[in-house]
């Protein structure tokens, strides 16, 4: 059974061993190892964290209680923020975060059991910048998304953007107020967004925060005059996906093709944190959730929900961060 509390709420430079069809639809690693059931799988798992990975976390469960239908999962998805609490407090046994641990947050774990926690690399996902489906906008910089979002403009765009005119479209768009949605701070997408598209600088007063991806997506698609950011699991037909870049006319799309190779400015892994002692052995219900995970249907799990897959090196080299070889 699994129980959901949905709550509305530089690049990485790695090689993947990953093939992209013509039409650039990712396709799994042929080396990812299928997942195998073992016998005395049985317990409860629960997963506190990123709202972005909530719907991931929701098809690993599915996956993997058609193996150990005993097995009970629950998720809550509300911010990554939630994650190191919880796993320092054991009110969970995974933390699935959009950001990295910040140091601080590694050192209270740490300081309390005496070693790290070990991160896991799932998955890439890419942040896109969202606006509604009529909007013709063709590209922005890093540094026209810090005028539009930020009140610093620390990337050192020269003026405020503030109708879609100063960001280059014609009339009738010209005079149209932009309308600022974005996530509040519980979220690792709000932090990621802020270091790598504001420069830390802070937030305009003006954005409406909401509690999940899918609110910041559902508000740009019923507003003309909108843009957004989440991640690119969330798109839908009534939102574009604005390509970004770091100069004008140098745009690059939120898509695979563009994540993998670190064109588009915005990709990011998504991670599991885990309390795991180096050098011991994981307990059998946790090992085993993990091996679904980067298996062959743990990632096309990760396709289905709108995420690019990792290659079966990358799995593997996790798997053994977790004594699994």
């Amino acid at each position: 059974m699994i129980t959901i509390q949905r709550i509305t709420h530089g690049i990485l430079a790695i090689a993947f061993a990953m093939t992209l069809s013509a039409s650039a639809q990712v396709q799994l690693d042929p080396k990812l190892p299928v997942y195998e059931p073992v016998q005395g799988v049985q317990g409860s798992i629960k997963s506190v964290g990123s709202d972005t990975m909530n719907n991931l976390m929701t098809l690993w469960a599915e996956g993997f209680n058609k193996f150990y239908p005993n097995v009970q999962v629950e998720i809550e998805g509300k911010g990554s923020s939630t994650a190191p609490p919880a796993l320092i407090e054991g009110q969970s046994n995974f933390g699935p975060m959009s950001r990295e641990m910040k140091d601080s947050e590694i050192d209270q774990f740490e300081a309390k059991f005496g070693y790290k926690p070990t991160r896991l690399e799932t998955s890439l996902d890419v942040v896109a910048v969202y606006v509604n489906k009529d909007n013709p906008i063709k590209g922005l910089t890093l540094k026209q998304v810090d005028a539009i979002f930020s009140k610093n403009r620390l990337g050192g765009y020269p003026n405020e953007i503030a109708a879609w005119g100063d960001a280059g479209l014609p009339a009738p768009w010209a005079n149209m107020p932009i309308s600022l949605y974005g996530r509040n701070s519980a979220s690792g997408t709000y932090g990621f967004f802020k270091e790598h598209t504001l420069f830390n600088g802070d937030y305009k007063d003006s954005v409406k925060e909401q509690p999940g991806s899918s609110s910041v997506v559902q508000g740009v698609a019923s507003d003309k005059a909108g843009i957004g950011y989440s991640g690119i699991g969330y798109k839908t037909a009534d939102v574009r996906a604005v390509p970004l870049g770091k100069e004008e006319g140098k745009y690059f799309e939120a898509n695979a093709e563009d994540a993998y190779t670190g064109a588009y400015p915005l990709s990011r892994f998504l991670f599991l944190y885990v309390n795991y002692k180096p050098g011991s052995d994981l307990d059998p219900l946790r090992k085993e959730f993990l091996k679904f995970v980067f298996s062959k249907q743990g990632q096309e799990a990760v396709i289905k929900d709108g995420y690019y897959p990792i290659s079966a090196a990358l799995a593997k080299k996790n798997l053994e961060r977790i004594g699994v070889k």
